[in-house]
């Protein structure tokens, strides 16, 4: 039975009323119908999610260490999960049983929509809402690989449970805040909503089903990835300008598409299109725009003239691009000859090999980090803020809308639950930093600390968030905060990074999927408990995989001693490596501040901040071209090559392009198509290329093939420094 429901003593106007004072893409996006006696706590709900979640957080955590880290998202399960849910609904026995005072049988009735949504919420819970794997276990990662000191497996599963967790006892708390009102609305739950109806309209008069399709690709993308994953990996990144100039470092520089500017390069590797970006069959065309707008200045424009033309930070020294710390001389830094025996800095072997240096890119890549942050926050207060300050209020004063008041039928989370969690996350993580401080370096101070800044932040940042769909981050805030108070000692600085950080970026993601629950009208302590599980379980999987493959990869991150074409390369955490050492060994007042190098780049927070203000006064200006003035998103194009490094130009261009021929081309001239197998398709994508890796990494890993194509795309000389007099090892001397 499905209840529509009328508010204002049933009359049908009365519910257009309350429909028309929706969100307008709420209102032509979301059913204003619920069947409350659907079934939700199903055998089916519990063994596909549960199943889902452990395998994304498997996969994920697995490809976070290779050269292109795909990252298998939810979307790839709620395609999936279709099938699978029709299939178990058929061959399940009907069968009723007792327990506990309640009737219940393994298979209540059809696979529904409720039951697709909670798993979609453990799938999430296994992507680390669309991130790959738990931020925290690169802290574990960084100490056993790159500083090469231990940690415990208990405290390290600790460190990453309580850093995805803790965020979710006062997020809990503001739902009455972001998630009732209307006009906190969430654009990016309305995408899940979308396809969740989409895929559960009827197939009728169609030769293939989504079902069929999904099947098709997949053994096509399995079977490919075979090619540039084992038999020919050269075809990962086609450099033929490298090929064509074997002997000039300034040609590779401008032809790799793995560590130069990517002119001419091209992939045939699906891992290379979607690694950091995710699928770009799942991003609108405008997105991808801004994201090309922004790399081209940076990469064609802003690099080449500060690297060729004015040298900037002695920029031809070093390589252009590379996520390696420098010596003045262009050697790679000794970062492990600079750790004393107390996992701290070493002053007098600092002294001795000098300032830290960056290549151009990392340096540039910063300053525009710096930027990006500052330009949200004005951006935002300018084009945003009357809109987000008048939908806050109204959402204190507005009547509840017609989908929070469907929702009141429902049994509601007790604050408690909430209070509970957060008591108990809190006293595990003050446990790590008070018994197990020697491994964790955080004093409970900078606990208490981190965990202030993220709660004051998550409030505001969900407003943002909900309304403009639009997140600001605070890694660098904090790890630059941190950094100032106690420098001289890195993993306290990382602790309180991902303690600061993704404690708020855990609740704003953990609100996110409720205000999908909401829509979608499944009950609330159905989705508290299932994203609670689904967070418990993804971060044990992401703990148990890390570790595995620390202890069993021979020099693993380790790529001086990686053989040729190895993987195992781990550039998240390479990067993740350097601001450890940036932000907490050495720390920022070595780097950027008074006794640093790069001390300039800090007037890319008032740059930042002030550039937005120009284009809003000219919107003022020129209110006849408002309407494309206000289309210059400077956060977006500043923020647009925030994954570089460790993502390289050829990941950009790929990613752009395969985006663009679908999701504007193919949209455009066939938009049925689109409509229906679209998002197939890149779910069918990326679940071919995970199953393909695993089976190569178990049964040929053993038996590496060594010809041509298995040596990398043959730009050695790409990574060469360009100044006369440099010597490295492998490089000309000019």
């Amino acid at each position: 039975m499905e209840i529509e429901h009328h508010p204002g003593g049933g009359a049908g106007a009365g519910a257009d009323e309350d429909d028309v004072a929706l969100v307008e893409q709420v209102r032509l996006t979301v059913p204003t119908t619920d069947d409350p006696t659907l079934p939700v706590w199903t055998f089916r709900m519990w063994t596909i999610g549960v199943v889902s979640c452990a395998l994304l957080s498997f996969f994920n955590q697995f490809f976070a260490y290779r050269s292109e880290p795909i990252i298998i998202s939810q979307i790839t399960v709620q395609v999936a999960a279709l099938p699978v849910g029709h299939f178990m609904a058929k061959v399940l026995p009907d069968r009723k049983f007792s327990a506990f005072g309640r009737e219940w049988s393994m298979n209540p009735g059809p696979f529904n929509v409720k039951e697709h949504v909670l798993i979609c919420v453990f799938a999430n819970a296994g992507a680390a809402f669309g991130n790959g794997g738990a931020y925290a276990v690169g802290i574990v990662t960084i100490i056993k690989a790159f500083y090469r000191r231990n940690i415990s497996f208990f405290v390290g599963l600790l460190l990453v449970i309580t850093t995805q967790v803790l965020g979710y006892g006062w997020a809990g708390l503001m739902r009455k805040y972001v998630i009732e009102p209307a006009q906190m609305w969430w654009p990016s739950s309305l995408v899940q909503v979308s396809l969740l109806r989409a895929l559960h309209e009827k197939e009728q008069g169609h030769r293939m089903t989504r079902g069929k399709f999904f099947l098709i690709a997949l053994i096509c993308s399995f079977s490919w990835y075979a090619v540039p994953g084992y038999i020919f990996p050269t075809l990962t990144a086609v450099s033929w300008v490298c090929w064509a100039f074997p002997k000039s470092v300034t040609m590779q520089q401008v032809g790799s598409g793995l560590n130069g500017l990517g002119i001419g390069a091209f992939t045939l590797d699906w891992s290379v299109v979607a690694a950091f970006l995710t699928s770009p069959l799942v991003s609108p065309f405008f997105a991808i725009v801004n994201v090309y707008v922004g790399f081209v200045l940076l990469v064609y424009a802003l690099v080449p003239a500060c690297y060729w033309a004015f040298n900037l930070y002695n920029a031809g020294t070093f390589p252009i691009y590379s996520t390696d710390l420098f010596t003045g001389a262009g050697q790679l830094y000794n970062i492990t000859a600079i750790v004393n025996d107390r996992f701290e800095i070493d002053m007098g072997a600092y002294a001795q090999q000098g300032k830290i240096h960056l290549s151009l890119f990392f340096a540039i890549s910063y300053g525009l980090g710096f930027a990006a942050i500052a330009a949200t926050l004005s951006h935002v207060g300018l084009f945003y803020g009357k809109e987000i300050y008048q939908r806050f209020r109204e959402s204190y004063r507005g009547k509840p809308d017609v989908h929070t008041r469907m929702m009141r039928r429902y049994d509601d989370i007790p604050n408690w639950w909430f209070y509970l969690l957060l008591a108990v996350t809190m006293a595990v993580a003050l446990v790590l930093c008070t018994v197990f401080k020697d491994e964790v370096q955080l004093p409970w101070w900078g606990l208490l600390f981190a965990c202030a800044i993220a709660f004051i932040f998550t409030l505001p940042i969900s407003v943002i968030t909900a309304t403009t769909n639009t997140t600001p981050g605070l890694n660098v805030i904090t790890e630059y905060t941190m950094g100032l108070i106690m420098p001289g000692k890195p993993i306290a600085n990382v602790c309180f990074k991902v303690y600061g950080y993704m404690s708020m970026n855990q609740s704003v993601s953990f609100l996110n999927d409720f205000k999908l629950g909401h829509y979608m009208k499944v009950p609330p302590r159905s989705m508290f408990l299932v994203q609670l599980i689904g967070t418990v379980v993804a971060g044990t999987v992401n703990t148990i995989v890390a570790w595995w493959l620390l202890t069993t990869v021979p020099h693993i991150c380790e790529k001086a001693l990686l053989p040729v074409g190895s993987p195992w390369t781990c550039p998240g955490d390479h990067v993740f490596f350097d601001a450890s050492v940036i932000w907490g060994l050495v720390g920022p007042r070595r780097i950027f501040g008074p006794l640093g190098y790069y001390n300039a780049l800090n007037w890319c927070f008032l740059g930042g901040l002030v550039c937005p203000v120009f284009v809003w006064l000219l919107a003022r200006a020129l209110p006849a071209h408002a309407w494309w003035i206000s289309l210059v998103n400077l956060p977006v194009i500043l923020g647009a090559t925030a994954n570089m490094p460790p993502a390289s130009t050829l990941n950009y261009t790929a990613w752009c392009f395969v985006g663009t021929v679908f999701n504007f081309f193919v949209f455009r001239y066939r938009k049925g198509w689109w409509k229906r197998y679209n998002y197939v398709l890149s779910a069918a994508m990326d679940a071919g290329v995970a199953i393909m890796g695993v089976v190569i990494y178990f049964a040929l890993s053993g038996h590496p093939l060594d010809w041509w194509g298995s040596r990398g795309e043959h730009c050695d000389l790409a990574t060469c420094p360009t100044a006369k007099g440099v010597q490295v090892d492998g490089c000309p001397v000019f």
